[in-house]
């Protein structure tokens, strides 16, 4: 169905939003469930489209899955190990962890080269250096299928020229049953990826140093299933904190891990966001005035996340004077840059970075999402401009964004989904 949001902005936000489970999580911990023998219970699933391709993929792959409200139960026991050639693979980058999945679990994966939003040349290089270290081996056909296979995989010491959450990530899935000690060096250091090894873990398999440069693993046969709750999405929880603190009175953020929430937290504070942080919680304060201009630059975990570059910008164009903001991650990662200039944003971007010059009264236009997060910095722009704003590609934002219309409407937002095929 294609659909868009109609934002009618300048209301004022208040009340308590619930932030759901971290889909960048929830992406890998699916696939890593097909490695166990028996079910696996996921608690605090996100409502997300991501989620749904996921599900799709793996009953295609004979699993039987089951949604219940926010559990997901995943029966992998009668698993039969088919090419993924699905269009739904084209959906979402995060189907390339069913390589590293079936690889760990059956020796053998063919499979399409992932989709996912566009954020420049994203190659999985490292996922194959890692994979091919292990004794697999790798080809390309013309059709645009990988295929990677192994008679054995064998346990090795493997070194990330970045630190990679998806290559950590699929390196483990790989590694959990090979034979031996795998050990990753200049890992990743995400809260997801400690998620996914804690999964890992109650399910048998034997994982030390999550969330530092080097994690090692010692290879089991078999890993049976569990029960698991999901960490709360950081991305969701910083984007709210956006939110609120360009268009909030007094917003409560509820269910929010604030020490994976750091780095934002610390650059509100600086632009001059007044909060209260508690244990599970951060209350913003609205009414700021004269708030300041900063520089951000993403960086892997624990810096500001590249998820976070794009809703970022939308509170610098309310900060007094000239913010730089510089992209390390994805150089490419500025579609909303455009879009927020036909909304009356002051933006110069070049190349892997941009400039806003604030503050900036925004007014209502017709924009587009053009990818995940861009959707996320386009509906934070549409409650603070004048008038009504409509969003379209809204695709993009139900992939990583449970219900945030909702949310945002039991703040005091005034928005509505309408089915284009009907106007």
């Amino acid at each position: 169905m294609m659909e868009k949001i109609v934002i009618e902005g300048g209301h004022k936000l208040t009340g308590t939003v619930k932030i759901s489970g971290a889909k960048n999580s929830t992406v890998a911990l699916i696939p890593a469930i097909i490695l166990a023998d028996s079910p696996v219970s996921l608690h605090g699933v996100p409502n997300i489209s991501d989620v749904d391709a996921l599900s799709i993929l793996l009953r295609e792959l004979n699993c039987e899955v089951n949604k219940y409200e926010d559990m997901l139960v995943v029966d992998p026991s009668r698993l039969k190990n088919i090419p993924l050639v699905n269009d739904v693979v084209d959906k979402l980058r995060a189907s390339y962890y069913l390589i590293g999945a079936l690889l760990g679990k059956c020796k053998r994966v063919t499979m399409k080269m992932p989709g996912g939003c566009y954020l420049g040349p994203r190659p999985i290089d490292l996922h194959i250096k890692g994979f091919e270290a292990l004794g697999a081996k790798v080809s390309y056909s013309d059709n645009g299928t990988y295929t990677v296979e192994a008679d054995y995989l064998i346990g090795n010491k493997i070194y990330l020229d970045f630190s990679s959450v998806g290559a950590t990530i699929n390196i483990l899935l790989a590694a959990v049953k090979a034979k031996g000690k795998t050990i990753i060096e200049n890992s990743a250091k995400e809260p997801e990826i400690i998620d996914v090894v804690n999964l890992l873990t109650k399910m048998g398999a034997k994982i030390r140093g999550a969330g530092t440069d080097t994690i090692t693993i010692e290879g089991v046969e078999t890993l049976h299933g569990c029960n698991h709750e999901i960490i709360p999405d950081r991305i969701e929880a910083g984007t709210f904190l956006v939110i609120a603190a360009t268009v909030g009175e007094k917003v409560t953020i509820q269910n929010v891990i604030p020490q994976h929430l750091e780095a934002v937290i610390s650059k509100l504070k600086e632009i001059g966001v007044k909060m209260d942080v508690a244990a599970e919680s951060i209350i913003v304060y609205g009414g700021f005035n004269n708030l300041k201009s900063t520089d951000i630059r993403t960086q892997v975990y624990p810096g500001v996340a590249t998820d976070l570059q794009q809703p970022l910008t939308i509170l610098l164009t309310q900060c007094q004077g000239v913010s730089q903001v510089v992209e390390t991650i994805y150089p490419e990662r500025f579609g909303h840059c455009y879009q927020l200039k036909l909304m009356g944003a002051k933006i110069n971007q070049d190349e892997s970075m941009c400039w806003v010059e604030g503050p900036t009264q925004l007014h209502g236009a017709q924009v587009y999402a053009t990818d995940l997060r861009c959707g996320a910095a386009l509906i934070a722009a549409a409650l603070i401009a004048n008038g009504v704003t409509e969003i379209g590609n809204v695709y993009h934002i139900d992939r990583g964004y449970e219900n945030i219309d909702h949310k945002l409407i039991s703040l005091g937002a005034v928005i509505r989904r309408i089915n284009i095929l009907e106007e």
